[in-house]
């Protein structure tokens, strides 16, 4: 490789994310370079068509569709990722960082799958690998785990890790919009894709909390053991609901550690609105961490999009820069549980102890509560409060809204089913977490 002269960058995919760096890297180049403290150069571009019409500024002969011209080149220093997707880019960023290569990579997938692998092909290539637009965009925490919060046991992290999510409820909070509608405006909006089930059904943020935990808590912590609900099932009336008794809803991303094991988990909850994560609106991201020595830490901001991404993008790719130039060794983020610990698993959802916010639609009339209680007491379940909403005399029907003390999830998912069973319980409408 070009060895102290300059350094070459090949960047793989050019599209919302790929465009910006491009263009930070070509017409702002002087000043990467001034930062970085040598020449960065923009040097192949990896793209699927190179005939493709494009927003972009980037000369027709840096486009290249042979990823060889990246992968073989002993000049290109640096392989940057934007294209997305596990295959091929899971393939590409092994090759090389196996050979040498350093990497910068916006992957969220890929690094919750394959962080291991990753950092141990970055070790025997003595390459460094940053990822910090995996989770969050534009927010630094994962230079923040990697970096600032090391001299801390963290205990907890909460965090509205996608925007798309976060805009729709929302919408469904102050509009009083149905869950479709809401979507569809996301849509219109550019903040939503065509195909929104990576976001609205939680999939994005269990990638995302799976990095987040296994730097936290330097364990591994697979997106197959993040427990994950969307958001599809909730109603407008479940807002409503929410507002009177003090809580906003957010969908939270969620890992916790304690001497039994690791907690990670993705839902909708009820927070409370004056809690700072459920003032939190709109496509805006926050991240709270809970740490021995710092207390909370919230970090806030957007989370998504071009200009936030393209940030955290350049700015790893200015940080190994400023290694390369400096003759430093490569980091390890002790992505794979590398620092000694020893492993805990991952914890059963069935051992979540926590509050509950329960709508039922039931038939109007009286012992109803009686029978529903008699079951949620049986199981050890402490009813805090009932609150008898919107009853419908045209079916001679009412919606009934429970909220329970700190009980244990396989308890109240065992009441569910009980009390679903009842002959005066038309449907379980919904059922939520509380966060206080």
């Amino acid at each position: 490789m070009s060895q102290a002269r300059k350094i070459n960058v090949g960047l793989m995919g050019l599209g919302v994310v790929g465009g910006g760096v491009a263009s930070v890297l070509l017409d702002t180049d002087q000043q990467v370079s001034a930062q970085v403290g040598m020449p960065v150069t923009l040097k192949k571009v990896l793209v699927r068509d190179s005939s493709r019409q494009r927003d972009t500024s980037v000369p027709v002969e840096m486009l290249t569709t042979d990823p060889e011209d990246l992968l073989g080149d002993p000049d290109i220093d640096m392989v940057v990722e934007v294209m997305g997707g596990i295959d091929p880019a899971a393939r590409y960023l092994s090759r090389a960082l196996a050979s040498g290569k350093h990497v910068v990579t916006a992957n969220k997938e890929v690094m919750a799958k394959h962080g291991p692998e990753l950092f141990k092909a970055a070790r025997q290539g003595g390459a460094n690998l940053l990822f910090e637009a995996s989770a969050g965009g534009g927010i630094p925490i994962i230079g923040s785990l990697m970096g600032q919060l090391l001299a801390n046991e963290i205990r907890s992290i909460r965090s509205i890790i996608n925007g798309t999510t976060n805009y729709i409820l929302t919408r469904m909070a102050y509009q009083g919009a149905q869950f479709s509608n809401a979507l569809a405006e996301a849509q219109e909006q550019g903040y939503a894709e065509a195909d929104p089930t990576n976001d609205v059904e939680g999939y994005d943020a269990v990638y995302k909390i799976s990095i987040l935990a296994s730097l936290a808590f330097h364990q591994r912590v697979p997106p197959e053991d993040v427990y994950r609900e969307g958001i599809s099932r909730l109603e407008p009336q479940d807002f409503r609901y929410a507002r009177e008794l003090g809580y906003a809803i957010k969908s939270l991303a969620i890992a916790t550690l304690d001497p039994e094991g690791v907690g990670a988990r993705v839902y909708p909850v009820l927070i409370p609105v004056d809690h700072m994560l459920g003032k939190v609106d709109g496509v805006y991201n926050a991240v709270e961490v809970t740490g021995s020595l710092c207390g909370q830490v919230l970090l806030h901001g957007m989370g998504a999009g071009r200009g936030p991404t393209t940030s955290a993008v350049v700015g790893d790719l200015i940080d190994i820069g400023r290694r390369i130039q400096a003759k430093e060794p490569p980091a390890d983020a002790g992505f794979s549980g590398s620092s000694g610990r020893k492993p805990l698993p991952v914890r059963s959802m069935d051992d979540l102890h926590t509050r509950y916010y329960i709508r039922l639609n039931v038939t109007d009339q009286a012992g109803v509560l009686a029978q529903i209680s008699r079951i949620l007491g049986d199981l050890g379940i402490s009813i805090a409060s009932v609150l008898q909403k919107d009853t419908f005399p045209q079916d001679q029907t009412a919606e009934l809204v429970i909220t329970t003390h700190p009980s244990r999830e396989a308890s109240v998912q065992e009441a569910l089913r009980l009390v679903g069973s009842l002959g005066v319980v038309n449907r379980v409408s919904n059922m939520l977490r509380i966060e206080e």
